[in-house]
């Protein structure tokens, strides 16, 4: 019997703007110089934080899903925020990321608003722990916190990725703008 493996992901993710993310690939090529970190680097196109992953499927989401998310997560009372990354680590599973400790409340409270968005009916949540974190390279080597120069960007809206997995490929199926509802 041979298994079938997920060939796409959909997931909400928090997007840098161009500016930010060229200086965050900048920050990540120093850290590698610098601690002789190797291994698979995220393109700094697709540098995002992950804000909810929806799923995964065999085929492109159908666009009635896409319509249902963008309507409930359009639905979601609030307004911009800035996001600040203050160090750098690894995961013990892996991943060298960027990560905050006082400038992520905004992509905490957002995350709570899209579970209170996409989970109604009784339905439960995927994860029920969330750290927010930036993926900067797949790595085998495992870093202790690292202070960097603050990272900081506003985040003016919520992305829905449609990702094909192991292809290095995002699309961008939805952009929800956040803003203040009244």
């Amino acid at each position: 019997m041979s298994v079938v493996r997920a060939t796409d992901r959909l997931f909400f993710a928090a997007i840098p703007d161009r500016p930010t993310a060229a200086r965050i690939a900048d920050v990540r090529r120093d850290l590698c110089d610098r601690y002789g970190l190797t291994g698979k680097s995220v393109a700094m196109e697709q540098l995002h934080v992950t804000e909810w992953h929806v799923g995964d499927g065999l085929d492109a989401p159908p666009l009635d899903l896409i319509d249902e998310l963008a309507r409930r997560v359009g639905s979601i009372g609030m307004p911009p925020f800035q996001v600040m990354f203050d160090h750098a680590m690894s995961f013990s599973h892996g991943p060298f990321v960027l990560c905050g400790r006082e400038g992520v409340a905004g992509l905490e409270m957002l995350h709570e608003h899209l579970k209170a968005a996409l989970f109604v009916d009784g339905m439960k949540p995927v994860r029920s722990r969330f750290t927010p974190h930036m993926t900067l390279l797949r790595a085998r080597r495992l870093v202790q916190p690292l202070e960097i120069e603050p990272i900081t960007w506003m985040v003016k809206e919520l992305v829905l990725v449609h990702s094909l997995l192991g292809k290095g490929i995002h699309r961008y199926v939805a952009r929800i703008p956040l803003r203040r509802r009244d």
